[in-house]
């Protein structure tokens, strides 16, 4: 499966929505780039407790829980 476009998964250890979310980005056909928000106190600061989050293309798209739905409905358009 092609990659699907540039995208970015800022996440943390141990937190269990971010491993959901890095599971369904690949299946999706993502191969996020994952960011470690605790080792960059400005993300630390920027996201705190709102991991994880999901930016494709350089846009926003996801915070928290990843909805493979919605996903799917922003492949579409896109494609």
């Amino acid at each position: 499966m092609p990659s699907q476009g540039r995208c970015k998964l800022y996440t943390r250890v141990g937190c269990h929505l971010c491993d959901d979310a890095l599971a369904i980005l690949k299946k999706a056909g993502f191969e996020p780039e994952c960011i470690d928000i605790d080792r960059d106190p400005e993300l630390l600061q920027r996201y705190t407790e709102c991991v994880p989050v999901v930016v494709i293309d350089g846009v926003e798209r996801f915070r928290g829980r990843v909805n493979p739905m919605l996903l799917q409905r922003l492949l579409n358009r896109t494609t």
